[in-house]
């Protein structure tokens, strides 16, 4: 099974009005060792240039990119990896074009979700909402009972998503989760560098 190299899962979302590029240089420069680039709004022109420069700084600073959505992308820019929704391309074509060593997580909602993507061969799974609000301003989220049942029925690395702020990380990891993504409380931060040196902190404290 393949290993996240951190706690904590960043990613790079214009939300907060970050250009790309330099938020990512921002959250390398703060200790992220593993980020994912979500521009969902982005022409697949700048969504590749965005993820070429990213992965050459990835490069640099010892750290892996992940590519939201875009199998294509991920492969040109020589990313890490890619991170698939439920109706994205699905996992066994993603695996073709990417080959064997590059990790492919899927977005899971329920146990049921987990287990097909494990069984399909995931590196790891993205899982949530964990709780109401967030960028998205869930008011279903999956929360943290479901989060521990979905760790009793997979041996995948977990990386919960949804609402989770500094102040909750220690409890998701502690449910089951491998490591948090955090956008909102991360891009809307007054002193970025600061909260996610916070963030890693906790992170490492609670696993």
């Amino acid at each position: 099974m393949k290993r996240l190299p951190s706690h904590f899962y960043a990613i790079v979302d214009p939300a907060g009005g970050h250009e790309p590029v330099a938020l990512a240089k921002t959250l390398l420069d703060a200790g992220v060792r593993i980020m994912q680039l979500r521009l969902k709004n982005a022409t697949a022109r700048d969504f590749l240039s965005a993820a070429r420069a990213i992965a050459s700084l990835c490069e640099a600073h010892e750290a892996m990119l992940i590519v939201n959505d875009r199998v294509d992308v991920a492969k040109l820019a020589g990313a890490a990896g890619v991170h698939l929704g439920q109706e994205d391309l699905p996992l066994r074509e993603a695996r073709q074009i990417l080959g064997p060593d590059k990790l492919i997580g899927i977005s899971t909602h329920t146990v049921e979700q987990a287990l097909a993507a494990a069984r399909g061969g995931a590196d790891y799974i993205g899982f949530g909402a964990i709780y109401r609000g967030g960028l998205k301003n869930v008011q279903n989220p999956r929360g943290l009972e479901l989060l521990r049942q979905v760790r009793t029925a997979v041996d995948l690395p977990i990386v919960a998503i949804g609402g989770i702020t500094e102040s909750t990380v220690g409890e998701v990891l502690a449910a089951g989760a491998d490591a948090v993504a955090i956008i909102s409380d991360v891009v809307f931060a007054a002193d970025i560098k600061a909260k996610v040196r916070s963030i890693l902190s906790r992170a490492g404290a609670a696993s």
